[in-house]
């Protein structure tokens, strides 16, 4: 027991954390917004609801025609200085189906910086380090450095498989940490 005690505080102070979404937040999910393929002419789309549990239930249907083929959930976070912190933590149930996790580092950046993730049909914690995130514009890699973790203006997850499927994520939270070596 006292091994366990001992491990649990050692771990516990290994991790600073600053939370950016928690689903338990009244109106959380009203600071989301939708952008799906639409904007190109597409007609995929993505809903975001909450459910009995007062988590963030992200969902829809993605379509090829017209060219499109994404739905994508975007969260503006005041940009801020990051520097403190070298890593996403992002606490969710998913479908089995890969996402990219997205951060713009200013406001007006045209490209994002992209971390491809996969999912199960269970809750886990997926974490993702800065140094990890590359930059990407419509889809294209850019020849730039990857994500330097100094500031964020937006987040995002995206969906866009390049095959047409129903999606659901269910998001608990989301969060910068900081992970000692």
């Amino acid at each position: 027991m006292y091994f366990l005690f001992v491990y649990i505080l050692i771990m516990g102070s290994q991790m600073k954390e600053l939370m950016l979404f928690e689903s338990s937040q009244d109106n959380s999910i009203n600071e989301w917004r939708i952008v799906n393929d639409g904007v190109m002419g597409g007609v995929s789309q993505g809903f975001i609801t909450s459910n009995s549990s007062r988590n963030l239930v992200y969902n829809g249907n993605i379509s090829l025609r017209n060219n499109g083929g994404f739905s994508s959930m975007r969260l503006r976070v005041n940009e801020r200085d990051v520097s403190k912190y070298n890593a996403i933590k992002v606490k969710l149930k998913g479908d089995r189906k890969n996402y990219q996790f997205r951060i713009k580092s200013e406001t007006f950046d045209r490209h994002s910086y992209v971390y491809e993730f996969s999912t199960d049909n269970n809750w886990e914690e997926i974490i993702m380090p800065f140094n990890h995130f590359k930059p990407q514009f419509r889809g294209r890699k850019l020849d730039m450095k990857e994500y330097n973790g100094e500031s964020i203006a937006e987040i995002a997850i995206l969906i866009g498989n390049k095959v047409e499927e129903s999606f659901i994520l269910e998001i608990d939270s989301i969060s910068l940490i900081k992970i000692e070596d």
